[in-house]
């Protein structure tokens, strides 16, 4: 991964880690902080592209994506819903985002 995207990336996932905890206090600008931070983050994983032929690491790149994408929607709930729904979303990303963050680089290990 280039260097830009390690940073944007970090900023992203700091943001989104603010947004979420001060949406909790119901602060009216913590959506938009989450929800930027959300793109931030979504934005680079998209971008990071595999190359290779592992069908199993493909298939966990689409997983990552998938996540990605939730996390920006948990985003959009937090503008458009009054309750915790897009606690649900989020917790959803979160799964996705955590297996593959383990699972793509011991894939990657076994393909060396």
């Amino acid at each position: 991964m280039k260097k830009g995207y390690s940073i944007i990336q970090m900023i992203g996932a700091v943001l989104l880690l603010v947004g979420a905890m001060l949406q909790i206090t119901r602060w009216e600008l913590a959506p938009v902080l989450y929800t930027i931070g959300a793109v931030m983050f979504a934005y680079v994983q998209v971008m990071s592209r595999y190359e290779g032929k592992n069908l199993i690491i493909r298939r966990l790149r689409r997983q990552q994506i998938i996540g990605a994408v939730l996390l920006v929607f948990a985003g959009v709930l937090m503008f458009v819903t009054r309750h915790n729904e897009w606690v649900l979303c989020l917790s959803a990303a979160a799964v996705l985002q955590l297996y593959t963050a383990f699972r793509i680089p011991s894939e990657m290990e076994k393909e060396k």
